[in-house]
């Protein structure tokens, strides 16, 4: 189970840190703003990389998400942040990401700041055991069939769809 009193930095619209809270309480319907990293990988011939979210976790368990994606540490850069998750997460310490957008994310659960970054790799990918249920590679036309059908994270879809669907 995720630790619920972990602390993460609270932040504004522009990103800066206003404060702390735990775990616990931003994903307990407060809506405190917290800011996020997520990673999408892309192959060389264009199939995208997707993780599967633990049944332990407590935001969408078991669903297909985004390559990586992990909460920023108190006193942490975006910049560091994704690093050591993609380190975490994936074994990837070679990659060059490119930013590509920072929005806001609002469920009804939470309200994250989520900063977006791509790369391309074709390296060999090693999903963490104690953090992932294990991860593939997706071409676009699954992507197109999981939409809509409880398989993706709805965070997922609507990042994929507005980042990367034109």
């Amino acid at each position: 189970m995720d630790n619920q009193q972990e602390i993460f930095p609270i932040v504004d619209e522009d990103g800066r840190v206003i404060g702390s809270a735990t775990r616990g309480e931003c994903h307990s319907g407060s809506l405190l703003l917290h800011p996020v990293v997520h990673l999408h990988v892309f192959s060389s011939n264009g199939d995208i990389y997707l993780q599967r979210r633990p049944a332990w976790k407590d935001i969408q368990p078991g669903k297909w998400d985004t390559a990586v994606g992990g909460h920023i540490d108190y006193g942490e850069t975006p910049e560091q942040a994704l690093r050591r998750e993609v380190r975490e997460e994936l074994g990837i310490t070679d990659f060059q990401p490119e930013f590509v957008v920072k929005y806001v994310f609002e469920s009804q659960r939470e309200r994250e700041l989520v900063y977006v970054s791509r790369t391309t790799y074709d390296g060999v990918i090693r999903p963490s055991a104690s953090e992932l249920d294990g991860g593939r590679f997706w071409t676009m036309q699954e992507i197109r069939e999981a939409m809509g059908k409880d398989i993706l994270t709805p965070n997922f879809e609507s990042e994929f769809k507005k980042s990367f669907c034109r």
